[in-house]
């Protein structure tokens, strides 16, 4: 297949990724801006968001300043976006955080940060989003949960729990919405080389991560823009018959 025949032609539509400032989120806004979208970058860290919305092909990219722990701040950023653009014709949620932790060792505090994060972030962005999608009868929302979520992690207890809550949500959404022109999908990276594993690397994690790893049939870590392809294509027509759906990038770590 050429290069060409690769294409996934974005032109024209935006694009509003959460956690687009780093990791796999980086590697999505890029991607999707490489295809042709104006693409809005929220990002609690402004300046990672800005330094993205300067690396992406073109000069209609915009930073968005965004706390999806804060219904306050989604709304708002979401706001920016619609009145930068006029549109939000796709939605990728990837923003995310963990931390590895025997469970019985954390704490409630723990607990509300990560739930807060990985699946009320994901709540409080579709929330926000799918009134204008609905209103223009379409629109693309992929929501990045992990491998996690599918069958369990030892030493991530409360983040299974979440990104598990992210795949069920999808499905749920996926049904109330498909006729409404909008198509609901979820993405699941298994272990990513991402600056988040890396810090967990430093904290000592780093015998877990190679057991993964040696558990995995490929026997690699994902880089985040092959996660990144599989996020771009559920958004893509290509994708226009498939929605409610869980699509795992996890190497094979989960079948």
């Amino acid at each position: 297949m050429s290069k060409e025949e690769g294409r996934m032609d974005f032109g024209g539509r935006v694009v509003l990724v959460t956690g687009g400032g780093s990791g796999i989120g980086r590697a999505v806004a890029l991607g999707f801006a490489a295809q042709g979208a104006r693409v809005a970058v929220a990002d609690l860290n402004a300046e990672a968001a800005e330094k993205v919305a300067a690396e992406t092909p073109g000069k209609t990219h915009l930073a968005i300043l965004m706390d999806v722990t804060d219904t306050a701040s989604v709304r708002a950023g979401a706001d920016r976006a619609l009145s930068a653009f006029g549109k939000i014709d796709v939605l990728a949620n990837v923003a995310g955080w963990d931390r590895i932790m025997p469970f019985v060792e954390t704490d409630e505090a723990l607990w509300d940060r990560i739930i807060a994060i990985n699946l009320r972030g994901v709540v409080a962005t579709c929330h926000a989003v799918l009134p204008h999608m609905i209103e223009r009868g379409s629109g693309a929302i992929v929501n990045v949960a992990s491998e996690a979520g599918r069958s369990g992690s030892s030493g991530e207890a409360v983040y299974s729990a979440a990104k598990g809550g992210v795949i069920s949500f999808t499905k749920a959404v996926a049904r109330e919405v498909a006729r409404k022109g909008i198509r609901v999908n979820c993405v699941t990276p298994g272990l990513t080389d991402t600056a988040l594993l890396q810090s967990m690397i430093a904290e000592g994690h780093g015998k877990l991560i190679d057991a993964i790893v040696r558990a995995t049939p490929i026997q690699r870590l994902a880089r985040p823009e092959e996660v990144a392809e599989v996020v771009l294509f559920a958004a893509s027509d290509r994708a226009s018959f498939i929605t409610g759906q869980t699509i795992g990038v996890g190497g094979g770590l989960v079948m």
